[in-house]
């Protein structure tokens, strides 16, 4: 899988939140200021080479739907980030998040909780 640059991750946050848009409606739900129609256009084709994006023709226009699923790029990225600066080691990313986020003990029991569910 290709690494997003920031740019092409927010448009894609919005396709995953919108399931299915054309550029108009991901740009209505973008914060301010909000980008002009032809770069929001551009980075989806930019997207759509990657492999990130799908479309289907509507009338003149295009709607676009994601490909990628959030939860396997979440994945990806997460992988990536543990490999580059915790050695591989998800036991010192997690040391690292806990510290730098100074959790609380209800928290880190919450994070627990959902680690047991999983064995």
């Amino acid at each position: 899988m290709k690494e997003l640059t920031k740019a092409e991750e927010e448009v894609m946050q919005q396709l995953w939140k919108l399931k299915e848009a054309n550029v108009a409606a991901m740009i209505e739900e973008m914060p301010e200021p909000k980008p002009a129609y032809n770069t929001v256009s551009t980075i989806v084709r930019i997207l759509e080479s990657k492999g990130f994006v799908g479309y289907k023709k509507v009338g003149r226009g295009h709607d676009y739907f994601p490909l990628v699923e959030k939860d396997s790029y979440s994945k990806f990225s997460m992988t990536k980030l543990m490999n580059n600066y915790f050695d591989g080691s998800m036991k010192s990313m997690l040391s690292f998040f806990v510290k730098k986020n100074d959790l609380s003990t209800t928290e880190l029991e919450e994070i627990l909780k959902e680690i047991n569910k999983k064995q």
